[in-house]
């Protein structure tokens, strides 16, 4: 990884299954976690260190925003960052890179300093709605300048404070709204009395009750004890050593491919509890008639490739939706998922996105407003296109293990979340043994 530049595109033939997998794999830290730890460490009274932290774009994107804004990160160790807070200050610009924990866990933050603070990004993200953040700062009291298109690129004129108080939003298309007020939230001079009042559910649950969790062992006071309120006390966040999870949404891939191909595959250090939505995946393959099991070194799946079909609702996982929906399109029978409307305003339309890709592939598929059903039929040789979105070259890695002279657009947008990630899977597929270890 050699910075947050937007990387170059790269062409890939990823690896056809000769065998069965008989592989172990250590995968990077929890992006989600790594991003909520950033932000709570640079907004305490004393310093933090965050051990096994995701090294990738959207961290370092992330790390580079929150120096801009004044918190000193020493990166320079791999497993081990130090935040040292400090007074956040304006008159500074934040590349967003195409992160949307960027995009939206920012601007709250930049609204506490003293002046003003341009966000951008890739092309691609401007595309990105980022309507929530916006009208919530604005309704806060803080002037946001968006030029009408309530998306990238913005400037938040930050005046040294924000009173905070009762505040209704609308985060029915990400729970990234939700999450980035609450982490502000307790510099706010009265905290915030925060309300969800869409007409759909937030999605992506689990991730609030990551947010609140961090919160508190940061030493926020944090009620959720109502339905779609959070109520946040204003005080004072504690510095802290913040160890980080293994990224389940990374590790969904190699889970899949082992119920594409069979053999076994353990994931390391898979934890036994945790807020991560990707722990979901584990429930998600038994169903599909695979095996699961603890081990000493992590998880493990035994993978039947004669998969049973299954409909999925996955408002609460949406991420995993490219890899299992790869899965249904080279496994019998049919499969569907729904509740994931809000994938659409992702890195792409990633429904009209695998829609497209797997009926090139050959597969029988239906598109809906929130969701996609798979028909798997005889794969055939393609390019799988990746939107410039990590998820869908994890999706085109899956569905290459099964289909000759196939190649994927574009593997180097996988640096968003895990810049080794064709390196690893390729030791996973074609070796044995260990694959990821350091660098991973």
């Amino acid at each position: 990884m050699t910075g947050t530049a937007a990387p170059k595109q790269r062409r890939w033939t990823p690896p056809y299954a000769e065998r069965e997998l008989d592989a172990v794999v250590r995968v990077p830290g929890s992006k989600s976690m790594t991003a909520r730890a950033l932000v709570l460490a640079s907004l305490a009274t004393t310093p933090s260190t965050i051990r096994r932290p995701l090294y990738s774009r959207d961290t370092l994107l992330m790390v580079d925003g929150l120096r801009s804004l004044g918190a000193e990160i020493d990166t320079s160790d791999d497993d081990l960052w130090t935040v040292n807070p400090a007074p956040l200050h304006g008159g500074t610009d934040v590349d967003c890179g195409l992160a949307g924990t960027v995009m939206r866990f920012l601007p709250p933050v930049a609204a506490l300093a003293s002046g003003p603070v341009a966000f951008d990004g890739d092309p691609h993200a401007r595309k990105r709605p980022n309507d929530g953040v916006i009208k919530a700062l604005r309704d806060l009291g803080v002037e946001v300048d968006d030029g009408g298109r309530a998306a990238l690129p913005f400037t938040v004129r930050a005046t040294g404070g924000v009173k905070g108080g009762e505040l209704a939003v609308d985060a029915s298309k990400t729970s990234q709204l939700v999450s980035a007020l609450l982490m502000a939230a307790p510099r706010f001079e009265n905290g915030l009395d925060l309300r969800h009042i869409g007409d759909r559910p937030v999605p992506s649950r689990p991730y609030l009750d990551m947010v609140v969790q961090m919160l508190r062992q940061a030493g926020a006071e944090v009620d959720d004890s109502e339905g779609n309120r959070w109520k946040v006390a204003p005080g004072e966040l504690s510095g802290r050593e913040w160890v980080i999870e293994p990224d389940l949404q990374n590790a969904a891939p190699f889970l899949c491919a082992a119920v594409v191909v069979g053999g076994h595959l353990t994931v390391e250090d898979w934890p036994t509890e945790t807020t991560q939505a990707g722990d979901k995946i584990r429930d998600i393959l038994v169903e599909m008639g695979s095996r699961v099991e603890w081990t000493r070194g992590g998880l493990t799946v035994v993978g039947s490739p004669s998969t049973l079909s299954v409909d999925l609702d996955l408002a609460d996982a949406s991420e995993l939706t490219p890899s299992l929906a790869a899965l249904f399109g080279v496994s019998r029978g049919t499969s569907s998922i729904r509740g994931v409307a809000h994938i659409r305003g992702h890195e792409t339309d990633r429904i009209a996105a695998l829609v497209r890709e797997l009926t090139k592939l050959g597969a029988e598929v239906v598109e809906y407003d929130d969701g996609l059903k798979v028909t798997a039929r005889a794969t055939r040789p393609m390019t799988w296109e990746t939107y410039a979105d990590h998820r869908m070259a994890h999706a085109g890695a899956i569905t290459g293990l099964v289909t000759p002279d196939f190649s994927v657009s574009d593997v180097a947008c996988t640096s968003k979340t895990w810049p080794d990630f064709a390196s690893v899977w390729e030791q996973a597929i074609l070796g044995h043994g260990n694959a990821g270890g350091a660098g991973a």
